[in-house]
């Protein structure tokens, strides 16, 4: 990452080194994207998002943004697998009813159900 206040480099150099030869960074970016044969509007999102990368406008980093990907994929994943344990639980479970209560009746240490 860079140091705050100075924005990335990378395939965004050209935007930034040369928009003091536009009149604004929007004529800049379209005048740029044209050359690079992209659209405007997709040469501007990248730009906001190196400029969010390097802390000069407030945002999800695309680190930030990987991570927050991954966590969710993570989430979904945990979800998945205690919905199985819990179907699976459920399954191979004892039916409760009075004979489930009989195993408990001589433990001390385990209260009743329902008392």
């Amino acid at each position: 990452m860079t140091e705050k206040g100075k924005c990335a480099r990378g395939p965004f150099g050209p935007v930034f080194e040369h928009w003091s030869n536009y009149d604004s960074q929007a004529a800049a970016i379209a005048g740029i994207a044209a050359k690079i044969g992209c659209t405007a509007e997709t040469l501007r999102r990248w730009v906001r998002q190196a400029e969010t990368d390097s802390g000069l406008r407030d945002g999800v980093t695309s680190d930030e943004r990987a991570r927050i990907k991954a966590l969710e994929r993570e989430n979904k994943e945990l979800r998945q697998a205690n919905e199985i344990l819990r179907k699976a639980s459920a399954y191979f479970a004892p039916p409760l009813g009075d004979a489930s209560i009989g195993c408990l009746r001589g433990r001390a240490d385990l209260p009743l159900p329902g008392r």
